[in-house]
């Protein structure tokens, strides 16, 4: 039983056959949001106007407009944090260079206001 439990494979899940929904980031929350927006928007212009036709076509023009937007809102979000990470990794990559060395500007700042 738990061999099995291991060697189960992710089940992705693909979104018309071409977005792997799972494994690309942002990817599930933006259909998510799409999918409410288009939701709101269809049935609360069914409600106002009870007209079948106009409140489908808004629906879709909804989810298209919220996907997108959230799509770009997140993925905006997502490179920011990624240049901040690298950002991050570079400085302690740094500081465990000179740590210790002639060259480290935290040792020599020290060193300064002790005397």
């Amino acid at each position: 039983m738990s061999e099995e439990g291991s060697e189960r494979e992710e089940k992705s899940f693909r979104l018309l056959w071409i977005l792997d929904v799972q494994k690309i980031p942002c990817a599930r929350e933006s259909v998510l949001y799409g999918s409410v927006g288009s939701l709101v928007i269809g049935v609360g212009n069914f409600l106002a106007t009870s007209r079948v036709r106009r409140s489908c076509d808004l629906a879709v023009g909804g989810f298209l407009l919220s996907t997108l937007g959230s799509w770009l809102y997140c993925r905006y979000n997502y490179a920011k944090l990624k240049i901040q990470q690298r950002i991050v990794q570079d400085g302690l990559k740094k500081k465990m260079i000179y740590e210790g060395s002639s060259l480290d500007p935290t040792a020599n700042d020290s060193r300064k206001s002790g005397s």
